[in-house]
């Protein structure tokens, strides 16, 4: 064991615990099968006993839909469990290494001060909960109800759990306290429009969700600056000056978006420079086992076959990175064709039938139609891309969620905008493609968005305490009384307890698939519809701040209140979001240019000649200033670069010194 410094810090994180903030959901049993029948050990009381056993802290609580198994872990436990698990964790000279519990002095602690971030000790939660296997000689008995089966040697408990139907779920709980503190200074603090505790919010959710909300708290503030440009282009007549005023807002709206993703880019390294994340020994990471000593092999033998088994293995990984790539082409081409044949008829229809409706009223009702059919169309592409991205040979998880990410935008791109462009481009109708706009942008897709969650809650909080009731009519007198002591008052069931109806509530995925996030895809569409349609509608930006302004607020109530506590996803970046937003960039210079020859063409104050040679020189000057701005604004501040190179060179050192005793080592073996 260490002693000193290290000896204190391990001795302080010994009195830190969690709350309970793991939730495990078992059926209600109503009559006495809680201890098993006669020498059958009830499932459920065995697998409290071997909770209790790895050091958790287990409470059990009764519900009306279920029985709720609650964790926590003393910062023991967690210690010891993340030595087992290897885990690599921030040290305060750089390097990410291998956890140990006697130096955990050594170790770099979070914003609020814990040891282990949320996504660590999910992660501890999880190892050691599905780690409990039987370790004896024989199968052991378990029962359930009247149900009996056999615990196998070496053999998960939860998972068999889980296997009969008896381990209905294994979820994240809410921490009350800072659930509430961030009710207090995030969800409902109103009046400080765009700030969020973002340190607050990484250390309650973790890094994807921090991340997130970080950028659309960004993205809104930088929002405000085209919004006052665009609605003075509304509201002042420039008089002579008029027919100039679209073209440099264009230029403006460009520039602002090449500014705003160079930006963020230097935001988000710093904000991951101060969480810790981006000072990892990434580096060195990547290349495995090469910097391990004990990865050096000791004998002449094993050399020579690595050395003679190397093109061997580069053929192999070629070919399977060409029939990778070959297997994404042959995917991307089956969605491609999927939108072609089957989405793009559908959405020219609405498109036109939108054009020759007369009535307002029955254009909203066509509109909100629309939505809720497409809802069902876009899921099932979705699935669709889930199902072809298994059979892809991607490089790792992020990889795969990368491909993703692009086949369903695919999707949603056209679902989003062919009408968009049938009303500008075919009909030329400036109006009715704003009413448009606002219509998709503020009012139905927002109303949908925000009351599903609720409404999820509410049905699944129904179809729970119905069949209590409908128990409760059917029982005889003696047992209404006892159920009516478990029901206060046994006028109505209710849900009593906050487990349950955290349990209840709806989980934070999108409908599509775990590796997709909802929130993402709405930012790039509204941003591609108010880039791709700026100079159609100017103070479209002023709607979309309006809009993020109540994003950020009903975003992070619906975390706190309507939603269950998402389980930790770990993510440095947006990813494949970004590059997704830089070809909207693209895509708004193409189609806002077409929309000035639309605009000017009508008004009759340019002829079509020079008018489409003017657009065409505008383009390509937006062109060179979008790739050419991008290198303008470093992307990262010169501390983070100077951090990480300082790191870096210690990181060096450290293995360098490792790998000349190592190789010291070989050389007097060898000798």
């Amino acid at each position: 064991m260490g002693e000193g410094g290290a000896g204190e810090g391990q001795g302080a994180a010994v009195d830190e615990a969690t709350g309970f903030e793991v939730g495990i959901v078992v059926p209600k049993l109503y009559r006495g099968a809680a201890a098993g029948c006669g020498e059958v050990e009830n499932c459920v009381a065995r697998l409290v006993r071997e909770l209790e056993d790895v050091g958790l802290i287990v409470e059990r609580v009764r519900g009306v839909p279920a029985e709720f198994i609650k964790l926590s872990a003393p910062m023991g436990t967690l210690g010891r469990v993340a030595a087992e698990m290897n885990m690599k964790k921030l040290t305060y000279i750089g390097m990410e290494l291998q956890f140990e519990w006697d130096q955990v002095g050594a170790f770099v602690r979070q914003p609020d001060g814990s040891l282990f971030s949320w996504r660590e000790r999910f992660a501890c939660f999880r190892h050691l909960i599905y780690s409990i296997v039987n370790k004896t000689d024989s199968d052991i008995t378990l029962s359930f109800d009247d149900k009996e089966f056999h615990w196998t040697q070496n053999e998960s408990l939860l998972t068999r759990l889980e296997d009969e139907g008896i381990v209905k779920l294994v979820f994240p709980l809410h921490d009350e306290i800072k659930r509430k503190q961030l009710l207090r200074s995030w969800a409902l603090k109103w009046f400080d429009f765009t700030w969020q505790p973002i340190d607050e919010i990484y250390s309650y959710f973790g890094t994807k969700i921090a991340i997130y909300f970080s950028f659309l708290g960004m993205y809104t503030r930088w929002l405000f600056f085209p919004a006052v440009f665009g609605l003075a282009t509304q509201l002042i007549d420039f008089g002579s000056l008029q027919w100039l005023v679209l073209p440099a807002f264009f230029f403006f709206v460009i520039s602002w978006a090449v500014f705003f993703l160079q930006f963020w880019k230097r935001k988000n390294s710093a904000v991951l420079a101060r969480w810790g994340i981006n000072y990892s020994f990434s580096e060195y990471k990547t290349m495995g086992n090469e910097l391990d000593p004990l990865s050096f092999s000791m004998a002449d033998d094993n050399v020579q076959q690595r050395k003679f088994g190397a093109p061997k293995e580069k053929s192999i990984v070629q070919r399977n990175e060409w029939f990778g790539v070959l297997l994404r082409i042959r995917n991307n081409a089956i969605i491609v064709l999927a939108i072609i044949c089957l989405q793009l008829p559908f959405e020219l229809a609405y498109a036109h039938l939108y054009a020759i409706t007369k009535t307002e009223a029955l254009r909203y009702v066509l509109t909100a139609v629309y939505l809720a059919a497409i809802q069902y169309y876009t899921r099932i592409g979705g699935k669709v891309s889930v199902t072809l991205i298994k059979y892809e040979n991607n490089q790792g998880e992020q990889s795969s969620a990368d491909s993703l990410v692009y086949k369903v935008f695919g999707l949603y791109f056209m679902q989003s905008y062919i009408g968009l462009f049938y009303h500008a481009s075919l009909h030329r109708n400036i109006m009715a493609l704003r009413q448009v706009l606002i219509k998709r942008l503020i009012v139905l897709e927002n109303l949908i968005e925000n009351s599903i969650p609720y409404l999820n809650y509410s049905y699944k909080k129904y179809r729970a305490v119905q069949p209590i009731q409908r128990c409760k009519k059917s029982l005889p007198s003696c047992s209404k009384k006892k159920h009516e002591k478990e029901s206060p008052a046994g006028k109505s069931v209710r849900l009593s307890t906050r487990v349950e109806k955290e349990y209840l509530k709806p989980s934070y995925t999108a409908s599509i698939g775990e590796e997709l996030e909802d929130d993402f895809l709405e930012l790039t569409l509204q941003f591609g519809m108010i880039m791709m349609f700026a100079c159609a509608f100017p103070s479209i930006f002023c709607f979309a701040a309006l809009n993020n302004v109540t994003e950020i607020r009903a975003d992070a109530l619906k975390l706190l209140v309507m939603l269950k506590r998402p389980a930790p996803r770990d993510a440095a970046t947006i990813g494949a979001w970004l590059n997704i937003f830089q070809f909207l960039v693209v895509m708004a210079i193409c189609t806002n240019c077409l929309l000035l020859v639309c605009l000017y063409d009508e008004e009759g104050k340019w002829k079509i000649e020079p008018g489409l040679a003017a657009i065409l020189i505008m383009e390509h000057a937006l062109f060179l200033i979008k790739f050419g701005f991008s290198h303008f604004v470093p992307e990262e501040p010169a501390w983070v670069k100077a951090n990480r190179g300082r790191y870096v060179a210690q990181a060096q050192n450290v293995c360098s010194k490792q790998l000349l005793r190592s190789i010291a080592k070989l050389d007097a073996k060898l000798e």
